[in-house]
Order: C-alpha cells, then structure tokens, then sequence
C-alpha cells in the first residue's frame, strides 16, 4: 500500500463566530494548511469537505463542499461533501488518503467547518437531533435502558441541553454501575483537559479549573456539569495530503499509517469487545502494523469527560473499566506516560462537529513536529486520532481512527 503524508494543517481559532460566514471559517483554515506545505491550489486534485448542521442554520442542503472551496479560491475540483456527524472530519481524512492511495490524484484536502453557535440556543441544541435513528425511536429508548440498568438517564430538573447529553450521561450510568467509576473521575478528566487546554491558543474555553470547581458547577445531566461538556462552539480545520513522490518536496511532513472508518453493529451494552470503538482501532492497528502500546499519545472523542474515559480503554491503552484509574494516576496528563487531547480535548478546545476529527489531526502533527509548545508530549512518534459520530442502540453510529508517525 502506498504512502501518504500529511503536509499542511491549519486550523481557526475554536469559539463564537456568530459573525463570520461558513465559508469564511473554512477558507482561513485552507489557506493555513495551504501556507504551512508552502503550496497553491493548483496543486490540489481533490477535496473533502465535512459539515453536518449548515441546513440546519442556514438552510444550506445541498453544495456545501463546492461552495465552501470554490470561495476558498479553487476551481475545476473534484470536490465531495460529507456528512458523518462528528465523525465527518476524519471520514473525510479518510476519502482523501483513499484518493492518494487509488492514483487519483497526488494532494488532496480534507476540509471541516461547523456552525454551531446561534443566539437561539435551543435551535443550536436541536443541530444534534437527528444524529440518531429518528425512525427506530424505540431502538434508541431501549439502548439507553440497557445503559443505565432501566433507571431513567435524564434529570427534569437540570439544564437546558442537546440529546446527546442525555446520552452519555446513560454511557456514564453504566460505566459506574459496571466498574465503580464516580462523578468525581469524570471531574478529574475534565479538570486535567481545562487545564491543559488553557495553554492551547486556538480552545475555545482557556481557563484552568480545579476538580472540586467541576463538582460544584451547574449540573447538566445525570453526574455531567457544565465543565465536563464540550462548550457551543464554531470553527474549521483543514489537512492536507500527498502521495510520497510529492511529499519528499515538503518540511515537517507527517506519514500516515493507517485511516479507518466503520460503523457499528447490533450488540447488547455489556459486549464491549464488538464496540465500533474497539473495530475501528483494531482495524486501524491492522493497518499500521502497531499495537495500542505503540501509540505515545492521542486525541480522542470526548464530548464530555465520560468519553475519554471509554474511549482510552476501548482503544486498548487500558483494560476494559480502567479507564478512570488511568486517568487518576497520571498517566493520560502532559507529562504522563500516555498523554490524551494535550489539546485540551473537546471539553476546553470545543466541538465543531465537522472540524472536530481534522483539528486532532492538526494538533498531532504539531505534537510529531514539535511544535506544540508548552503542551507538548516529549519524544513523541507515533499518534492516533479517534472521532465517533452520533448514535445507535447502545453506541457511537461511525468511528473514525487515525494513525500518524513522525518523520526522522
């Protein structure tokens, strides 16, 4: 199988750009990509770009890739939209390795923007209603039961909130009736990702926070409060890649070893080995010919703190019901033996669905470069990326994971 590298990555400053167009957003992230490999459109044969909720805001159903690029200054592009949910960025990642790797053409761009913040907030809740079955809604009530045990997963009372809200606080439901997990590991997550986050200036949310402020925060669901969730957010991220020929031209190029997406498959909650997570990283290890011990640090899906906490054990970097122990001890923090979103995570970072997976892969490149400054993870060789997208059942609908390696 042939190589491909990342060249250029460029990514918008996550939080409020109430004023800024879509298009906008992705055109300052194409044009960073762009300058980092030190390269002009003409040099592009193929593009992928991931939103999920532009209809929803602006009533953009249909050429929303060919706009945003053809405003971005390319033209006469094989260009292909992509809607995955929060999975999309790194589906389009992977169709762009894909287009390299069938000899279609030597660079491509995977592309994400996301509009989420709306002066109505419930209208930029409602963006994460249909990234579920909305016609099994029965699939879905009996999914969340076998999640929290048949207890409810919702409070009446607590803050207003998105679906998926309600969602992982069933996935937090089970993980503390299955392994003894408490809110308290969940705020050590969170803490450890606001922390870290605020020496990220592209985070949407840069302020520190102790554990017992997270405790103490407004609830929103469930054990979540406020700090444990990822915040409202906008923003756009842009890769670029090449063929190995073409590479060899570009500094600070990232190999890639492996791209995956799957999606799920019918399973009962406590079958944890057939997760979409767990696939989708073996299939990934497959690929690259490494285990979870090679991987020296990760950006993963966590939404709220609960999914960091599933996520590093269904990736393999613990035991199945360790993840909060590994959290606990240290090992996932700046410093650690296996540090987790140095960018912040989602919690502090932010959530714009499409752009999310495509930030991960910005943030790891500049990790495998060096680059990433007072949060950076010594020594680092080898990353993965791991993005999951809406739900079915008892789990993530698609998964997407990545793996990179530095360049000596």
């Amino acid at each position: 199988m042939s190589d491909v590298f990342v060249i250029g990555v460029g990514c918008t400053p996550f939080g409020r750009h109430i004023e800024t167009p879509i298009r906008d957003l992705a055109r300052y992230a194409i044009r960073a990509a762009m300058a980092d490999a030190d390269i002009d459109t003409r040099a592009v044969g193929a593009a992928f770009f991931a939103n999920s909720s532009q209809a929803h805001f602006d009533g953009q159903h249909a050429l929303r890739g060919p706009i945003a690029l053809r405003h971005a200054g390319f033209e006469n592009l094989f260009v292909t939209s992509v809607e995955n949910a929060c999975a999309g960025g790194l589906t389009a990642f992977s169709l762009a390795v894909q287009a390299i790797r069938a000899g279609a053409c030597e660079v491509a761009i995977a592309v994400g923007a996301e509009k989420l913040v709306d002066a109505d907030k419930s209208k930029s809740f409602s963006a994460f209603d249909s990234g579920v079955d909305l016609g099994d809604p029965d699939g879905l009530s009996d999914g969340l039961r076998q999640l929290t045990g048949g207890l409810p997963a919702a409070d009446d009372g607590a803050l207003k909130r998105s679906r998926m809200m309600d969602i992982y606080a069933a996935l937090a439901a089970f993980h503390m009736r299955n392994f003894g997990s408490t809110a308290r590991d969940f705020a050590y997550v969170a803490s450890k990702n606001r922390n870290i986050g605020a020496r990220n200036p592209l985070a949407a949310i840069r302020s520190p926070i102790g554990l017992e402020e997270v405790l103490a925060s407004r609830p929103v669901v469930g054990p979540l409060t406020v700090p444990m969730c990822a915040p409202l957010t906008d923003g756009a991220a842009a890769v670029l890649l090449a063929s190995s020929d073409f590479a060899q031209r570009i500094a600070g190029r990232v190999r890639v070893r492996a791209a995956q997406v799957l999606t799920g498959a019918n399973r009962q909650a406590e079958a944890l080995d057939k997760h979409v997570a767990r696939r989708t990283s073996q299939a990934a290890y497959e690929e690259a010919g490494l285990g979870p011990n090679d991987i020296d640090i990760a950006e993963v899906h966590d939404a709220t703190a609960v999914g960091e906490v599933l996520q590093s054990e269904l990736l393999g970097f613990c035991e199945i019901g360790a993840g909060a122990r590994l959290a606990s001890s240290g090992a996932t923090s700046l410093g650690g033996a296996r540090p987790i979103n140095l960018s912040g995570g989602l919690e502090s970072k932010g959530h714009p669905l499409g752009a999310t997976g495509l930030s991960q892969i910005c943030e790891l490149t500049w990790q495998l470069r060096g680059h990433a400054g007072d949060r950076q993870a010594p020594g680092a060789r080898i990353a993965l990326a791991e993005n999951g997208g809406g739900f079915l059942t008892v789990e993530e609908a698609v998964c997407g994971v990545a793996i990179l390696e530095a360049v000596a």
